[in-house]
């Protein structure tokens, strides 16, 4: 049996009331009992917060990895992965064997592959990874070059009432492209390929989704002409979402400067002008999650050429730290960012979470915004520190993960 958890003490950040209250919340049997005032149970633990503010835990959409510690390090609670495992999660039983690996201290909800194989030509069998428990389907880390393919996908799971996650990249420009054409690919002589490669994606499978009534959600968006794409077709009515992850609205491509291959990611930095496009796609709610985009890869992948090395970053340990610039810099108010981070990923996959209500899992993260610390990619928790943004000098941290009412970090 797990002790009843009484956290006093606390600002309070509720993203669906939208409120920022001090107070208590009392946990009995990994769910939340009692908000605000309440007696808590004689052979209750109690967790002093001491004014630190307590959140839904993070919702992280579209990892490529699980990863214990990071996760637990970042506030995240529930996970849903990528199918781009070894070998790919294209077959119901290696979606239930993914659907067990973190519990009971992370709940991983597994993505299925679009595609055998993840190659972008032979439809898998969707509906029986749905039944293994699958919460999404994915294209995976590249575009489905072929719109019939697509077409179908997108058809099929509509029938099944599943959102289509896609990669948005027309891979006719960007094959064997490493950073976007401008100044910065010009100037180091690395191959690139037009930001326009983006907004070509997303326009082709917002038609077939428009066309079939198939919920699709781009995992991560960059550039303003495919922001703009998605802002029409919301209007429209189309059942279309996007997503992006830190380093998208607070890097441009000149973070590759000096060939820094933990720099380079898929799809690559932009430059400054789509850097502010993805700050008022933020700001007006065309972005509709924020994720990590989690990838963690060692040195035998990033200590290469530029051009040589894999593209990702490892991002979990620091989602809830980033992102909170888009409230220093008034972009968002605090309850609005933790819906972007927990409330609006679990809704959309249909999962639990995302919610500080009684009744709801005592899924949890308690973090001090004003803390400063600065980001270390040899001191991680996670496997591997590839992240863009080593060296910066950053402010808040998570100081506690709770994951069904147990203190994981």
């Amino acid at each position: 049996m797990i002790k009843p958890l009484a956290i006093r003490n606390a600002r309070i950040i509720d993203p669906i009331a939208k409120s920022d209250v001090s107070g208590d919340i009392l946990i009995i049997d990994r769910k939340i009992a009692a908000v605000g005032s309440f007696d808590a149970p004689a052979d209750a633990e109690t967790l002093d917060a001491k004014g630190a503010y307590l959140a839904p835990g993070l919702v992280d959409l579209g990892c490529f990895a699980i990863d214990m510690a990071a996760f637990a390090a970042g506030g995240v609670t529930r996970v849903a992965l990528m199918p781009d495992q070894s070998p790919a999660l294209d077959h119901a039983a290696l979606v239930q064997r993914a659907a067990a690996a973190g519990k009971p201290d992370l709940w991983v909800h597994p993505i299925a592959a679009a595609t055998k194989g993840l190659s972008g030509n032979d439809l898998a069998e969707i509906g029986l990874m749905k039944a293994a428990g699958a919460c999404s389907v994915a294209t995976g880390r590249h575009w489905i070059a072929d719109s019939g393919v697509m077409y179908r996908l997108l058809a099929y799971a509509a029938a099944l009432d599943l959102v289509v996650i896609a990669h948005a990249e027309d891979g006719g420009l960007t094959s064997g492209a490493v950073a976007t054409e401008g100044e910065m690919a010009t100037r180091f002589g690395l191959p690139a390929a037009p930001a326009i490669a983006e907004a070509m994606a997303v326009a082709r499978d917002i038609a077939l989704a428009e066309r079939t009534g198939a919920a699709i959600h781009f995992r991560q968006l960059s550039t303003a002409a495919a922001f703009d794409l998605v802002r029409a077709a919301k209007a429209r009515g189309v059942r279309v979402t996007c997503g992006i992850s830190p380093a998208y609205f607070l890097l441009s491509d000149i973070a590759i400067g000096g060939f820094r291959t933990f720099a380079r990611l898929s799809p690559p930095l932009r430059d400054n002008d789509d850097v502010a496009a993805a700050v008022a796609a933020i700001r007006d709610g065309t972005v509709d999650v924020i994720c990590s985009s989690h990838d963690p890869l060692g040195p035998e992948a990033k200590r290469l050429p530029y051009a040589d090395a894999e593209a990702g970053m490892s991002g979990a340990e620091t989602l809830l730290t980033l992102s909170l610039a888009l409230v220093r810099d008034g972009v968002l108010a605090l309850p609005d960012l933790v819906a972007l981070l927990s409330t609006a990923p679990a809704k959309l996959l249909g999962l639990p979470g995302g919610t500080i209500e009684p009744g709801a899992e005592a899924d949890l993260v308690l973090f001090d915004p004003d803390a400063f610390w600065k980001i270390d990619s040899d001191r991680m928790a996670g496997a591997a520190g590839n992240t863009p943004f080593d060296g910066l000098p950053v402010q808040g941290k998570v100081l506690t993960t709770i994951k069904g009412g147990v203190i994981v970090k």
